[in-house]
């Protein structure tokens, strides 16, 4: 694994100028005392490939051993093409396909999902599955609710066959589009467009509404947490160590408790990072395993959830 943040950072003593907010505002409501923020002439395929070529060189591959370049990403470079063909041809994968996946903060685990199946049925033998985003460009920084929240990086893993027993065990995502007005933006498709209008209005920035999603985040987040671990026979007992989503320290607590899983064992480093979205799992993920947190043998359960709304969870023997 891989991961890489721009050099900038935005800590809440430079927000408390920017909007109405104040350090213990933003602490207490989700955790967080800094984030990163890419440079005006930064973009995201440029974090992914830095994650993917340290990811590479760990794994002891090159680019052209990567059969598919799954980048889940929610503020890709341009329209087209997509950001996993860019980053396909900034590393040299010229024998993988390159493509997007677009599911917000679950992004990661909906590419996970998607490869496993690729290599169990021996259609690739290696991939490279990454998040990257630079959400701070589709922030509005008059609305203290979510410019305080989100931050820019990236995550990279490759993945490839291991012994039985190893690994990915157990992997579901779900998404209900009934929630979607939880967490979006409207602006910039083919619904509303782009035009004068629509910038005048903002509707390119992130919408949130923060009290509904939060119960519905806990609430999914919990549910396929206990899904699977019962497909995959294990307790929350077994468990080594949860990795989830770094939304909102409110809601790691929340899905903590309702999973009776101890503090010791829940992964959290929302306050130096904020929400990167979809890199904030592999970002995790790879701070864990070069820390040693992650050991042979730990058993250790992922779980996100993401605009859309889009939840999942994977269950991985290391």
């Amino acid at each position: 694994m891989g991961h890489n943040f721009p050099s900038g950072v935005l800590t809440n003593a430079d927000l408390e100028k920017i909007v109405d907010t104040s350090d213990d505002w933003i602490t207490s409501r989700t955790g967080i005392k800094q984030r990163h923020k890419a440079a005006k002439d930064e973009y995201t395929s440029q974090f992914g490939v830095k994650a993917a070529q340290i990811a590479l060189e760990r794994a002891g591959l090159t680019a052209e051993d990567i059969d598919i370049i799954v980048c889940a990403t929610t503020t890709p470079d341009q329209i087209m093409p997509s950001t996993g063909a860019l980053i396909q041809a900034e590393i040299g994968a010229t024998n993988a396909a390159g493509m997007d996946i677009f599911a917000a903060c679950s992004g990661f685990l909906y590419g996970l999902t998607m490869v496993d199946s690729m290599i169990r049925t021996g259609q690739i033998n290696y991939a490279l599955v990454i998040g990257a985003e630079v959400l701070t460009k589709y922030v509005d920084y008059t609305d203290r609710g979510t410019c305080v929240i989100f931050s820019d990086g990236a995550g990279a893993a490759v993945v490839g066959a291991v012994p039985e027993g190893k690994g990915i065990l157990a992997t579901k995502i779900r998404s209900d589009g009934r929630y979607a007005e939880q967490l979006y933006a409207p602006g910039g498709g083919t619904r509303l467009g782009t035009t004068h209008e629509t910038i005048e209005r903002g509707d390119h920035f992130f919408k949130m509404k923060g009290n509904e999603l939060f119960k519905v985040a806990v609430r999914s987040m919990s549910d396929i947490s206990k899904e699977m671990l019962d497909k995959a026979g294990y307790t929350v007992d077994d468990v080594d160590l949860v990795i989830p989503h770094q939304a909102n320290q409110r809601i790691t607590d929340a899905v903590a408790s309702r999973l009776g899983v101890a503090e010791e064992k829940v992964y959290s480093n929302i306050a130096e990072h904020g929400n990167t979205s979809s890199a904030s799992i592999p970002i995790a993920l790879d701070e864990c395993l070069q820390s040693g947190k992650i050991k042979e043998g730990s058993l250790v359960l992922l779980m996100a959830f993401g605009g859309g709304v889009t939840w999942g969870g994977t269950l991985i023997r290391f």
